[in-house]
Parts: structure tokens; C-alpha cells; sequence
């Protein structure tokens, strides 16, 4: 449920307070910047969607009901613009995966889904971003859609009911795109982790533990 603080925000920057439009703009930048990355998979690419996502929520804030959850119409877009320019691109870049890890935010993906996979066999260090660098080569091979109910799910932390709204999809269909999104990642890592001697804990790893509360009780936002 959004705060107080945070309902203030939107009604200032819906009648056109700029200051209070770029404290929610600070606000959820890194949350958007993630997403946008791990949709689109390149970090300058990612930028230029998060710029984007905040210009088209300037533009259409006036059209944002406060009574509905800010955050939740926000991800829409973030994730609607980050599907936009994969098709826009036409087919998925292939990144540079060492340059990548130079250049990362310091709570990039891999980095912040990589524990799920190794709270059951803990690995050394070294193992832990070997284990990364596979994890976001698997990420690759996900479709746009799975992408983004994984994203949704296992980092920004959102319940099924959430994400369904976020997507506008039914909760069925959430569950049933994540149940494939966690399939697909465990193939895709298999061969590697029964190298390791650790698919036992991948399996584990992609079952949902999480609880299916959650703290926000978001309703329907409208949609851009």
C-alpha cells in the first residue's frame, strides 16, 4: 500500500510540482533501472528505457488515478516500453558478458537472484560469480514475457495478485508463466549445475517458497 508520503508526492507532481516529481522520480529510479535491464539484458539500453519510462510518466500523470498503487502503473510501463524496444531491436543482442560484470550495478540481477540458487549447497566465492555470468546467459534464452513475471516475482518481491495487475493478466496465467520462466531456467543452467554437482539445488531453488502476502495491497492502475 503506498504511503502517505508517497500519495502527497503524486498529487503535488500531478499538479505539476517538479520538485516532488523528481523525489519520485529518485524514488524508484534504481527499481526502474532493473527491470529495464533485466528485460532488455544491456545496461546502456537500459538507461535510455528508464529515461524514457520517467518522460511518458510525466506525460500521462494527469491521467494516473491516486487511488490506485503509483508503483504498480509504474512497472507496467517500465515493463511495456522494455518489451517495446526488444521487438523494436528485433532480435536480442548478445552481450559481452566479462565487459558486463565491469560495468554492473552493484544489486544487478544475477547478483541479487544468484542466493536463491545457492541457499541449499553454498559455493565458494569464485563458484558464486562463475555461477552469475551462467545465470545471466540463461536469463537470455527466457521469452520477454517470462522475463518479466520472474522480475517481477523473485526481485521486486510483488505477489501474484500484484503482478497480475501490474501485467493485466489474470493470477492463472502469472502462475503458470513463472512455472514456465523457473522450468526454462533450471534447462538452461542443468548442464552446468549437474557439472558442479549442484542441480539438487537449483530444483529446490525454483520451487516458490515465497509467501503470498504481501505488505502492498495494491489495486488496479490504470494502464498507458
Amino acid at each position: 500500500m503506498a504511503t502517505t508520503d508517497e500519495q502527497q508526492l503524486v498529487r503535488r507532481a500531478r499538479r505539476g510540482d517538479q520538485k516532488a516529481f523528481r523525489m519520485l522520480m529518485e524514488r524508484y529510479r534504481r527499481k526502474v533501472f532493473s527491470i529495464a535491464y533485466g528485460m532488455v539484458r544491456d545496461p546502456e539500453a537500459a538507461m535510455d528505457v528508464s529515461q524514457e519510462v520517467f518522460i511518458k510518466v510525466h506525460r500521462y500523470l494527469g491521467s494516473f488515478q491516486g487511488t490506485s498503487s503509483f508503483y504498480t502503473w509504474l512497472y507496467r510501463i517500465t515493463v511495456n516500453l522494455s518489451i517495446d524496444f526488444i521487438r523494436k531491436r528485433g532480435k536480442r543482442d548478445m552481450v559481452d558478458y566479462d565487459d558486463m560484470l565491469q560495468r554492473r550495478e552493484p544489486d544487478d540481477i544475477e547478483a541479487r537472484i544468484t542466493p536463491t540458487f545457492l541457499d541449499a549447497n553454498p559455493l565458494k566465492a569464485v563458484d558464486r560469480l562463475e555461477l552469475r555470468e551462467q545465470l545471466a546467459k540463461a536469463f537470455e534464452t527466457l521469452t520477454e514475457k517470462h522475463r518479466a513475471v520472474l522480475l517481477l516475482r523473485e526481485v521486486e518481491g510483488l505477489s501474484y495478485d500484484e503482478i497480475a495487475r501490474t501485467l493485466k493478466v489474470h493470477k492463472g496465467t502469472v502462475m503458470s508463466r513463472l512455472h514456465h520462466a523457473r522450468k526454462n531456467l533450471q534447462l538452461a543452467l542443468h548442464d552446468y549445475l549437474l557439472e558442479r554437482g549442484d542441480n539438487s539445488a537449483l530444483i529446490d531453488s525454483l520451487k516458490d517458497n515465497k509467501p503470498e502476502t504481501s505488505k502492498k495491497n495494491a489495486s488496479d492502475a490504470p494502464g498507458v
